[in-house]
């Protein structure tokens, strides 16, 4: 047996756990939202990197603050305008696109 199978054994994994919270309505649409905001923020980070631009390059850019560029970077940010994202995606070459799909209940 391996350490790991002896420390994992009578804990529940962390896979089997969110797929068990998400059968709860509330749970469902808070973790759909919060995963909208994070994937958002990933994106815009690592265009940015791709691009080999600093927070403080692309603020220049956008005519605002790094400070405003870690926000818009951050996973928890929940404020962020349709402009800025379609000003931010020329000044990065990108086009935004919003898709609305249909709601999977778990």
């Amino acid at each position: 047996m391996l350490v790991v199978d002896v420390i994992m054994k009578g804990t529940v994994k962390f896979k089997d756990y969110l797929k068990e919270e998400l059968k709860a309505p509330e749970f469902y649409e808070a973790f759909d939202e919060e995963e909208v905001y994070a994937s958002l923020a990933i994106q815009i980070a690592k265009i940015r990197q791709e691009k080999k631009l600093t927070q403080k390059q692309l603020a220049k850019q956008l005519h605002t603050t790094q400070q405003t560029i870690s926000r818009l970077e951050n996973t928890h940010n929940e404020s962020c305008s349709l402009q800025t994202l379609i000003k931010l995606a020329r000044i990065l070459d990108k086009q935004v696109s919003v898709i609305f799909s249909d709601l999977v209940k778990k």
